[in-house]
């Protein structure tokens, strides 16, 4: 499912970053499913894979996300709580000849958008985390989002009773993508380069296996690891997003926008959705902040 978009409450003073996060995290930890009839010792073509990945976006279950695993040569579904048998079993029809390619994976709690970086910025009726400060080529400066907090959103500010104005709405990508861009308007806000205690110096893209950290201005700063690349996630009615960044850092609403990077100063991702909570744990899926910065012609500074 989709995450929503956290409702400001007054009282709540947050520092200037995009992160929303959605209600329900998945647990970290994801359960095999048993699947008898594949063949374990199977070798799938980059053909085949493609196809088997293809027939689970055309099956159109919410609640899912998939990526091709390299090492296990399979596609892995993570299907969240909301999924049925009967909904697992169409995935496994619809890849036809290819089933035996696709494994299934259950992570508890149901998958949804983060609305909420670190500080809390505030829309007319949401709240979201600021993923990054950037700046263009002739020294403007914005901040980086979700594309779901961006969506309908035109003017920003840093508290909830909405009388510091940060910017306006400059860009905005969702669903496919789930990035957007706030060009600053109000000259007086400080503009660190910073993601909770790091300075942010680089972007880049981290590899399966990379320990990462994320910050949000529900829960704060939180760390785990990257588990695939390039996942798709599907949160339900029509809201699909592709090429994401899936790991087990924990994450919970209000925290959509927020910052993902690395103790090295490098800028990963955005917070999209996922499900969970920071008691339990979660999976979390980020859109690649290098494509972010790539399609608005910015940098992280």
């Amino acid at each position: 499912m989709r995450i929503k978009r956290t409702t400001p409450t007054s009282g709540i003073t947050r520092r200037t970053r995009l992160i929303a996060v959605s209600t329900g995290l998945v647990a970290a930890a994801a359960i095999a499913i048993p699947n008898a009839s594949a063949n374990e010792a199977a070798t799938f073509s980059t053909p085949q894979l493609k196809s088997a990945s293809d027939s689970v976006l055309k099956a159109d279950i919410p609640g899912t996300a998939w990526a091709v695993d390299a090492k296990t040569n399979r596609v892995v579904v993570t299907a969240d709580s909301t999924v049925s048998k009967a909904e697992i079993a169409k995935i496994k029809e619809q890849a036809g000849v290819n089933a035996d390619a696709i494994t299934i994976k259950r992570a508890p709690g149901k998958f949804q958008k983060y609305i909420g970086g670190g500080d809390a910025i505030y829309a007319s009726s949401w709240r979201c985390s600021l993923g990054f400060n950037v700046r263009d080529s002739s020294g403007n400066y914005y901040f980086l989002t979700a594309g779901h907090c961006t969506d309908g959103a035109g003017t920003w500010w840093s508290n909830s009773g909405h009388t510091t104005t940060l910017g306006t709405t400059a860009g905005s990508s969702f669903p496919t993508n789930d990035y957007g861009i706030v060009r600053y308007t109000n000259s007086s806000v400080s503009k660190a380069g910073t993601a909770g205690n790091t300075d942010i110096t680089s972007a880049g893209t981290p590899s399966v296996g990379t320990t990462v950290t994320r910050d949000g201005s529900t829960t704060g700063i939180h760390s785990g690891r990257v588990t695939a690349l390039n996942a798709t996630v599907n949160y339900g009615g029509g809201d699909v997003v592709y090429g994401m960044i899936q790991t087990t850092v924990c994450a919970e609403p209000g925290d959509s926008g927020g910052s993902l990077y690395g103790t090295n100063g490098v800028a990963y991702g955005l917070t999209s959705g996922g499900s969970g909570n920071c008691t339990s744990g979660g999976t979390t899926f980020f859109q690649p902040v290098v494509e972010a910065l790539n399609a608005y012609g910015v940098s992280v500074f």
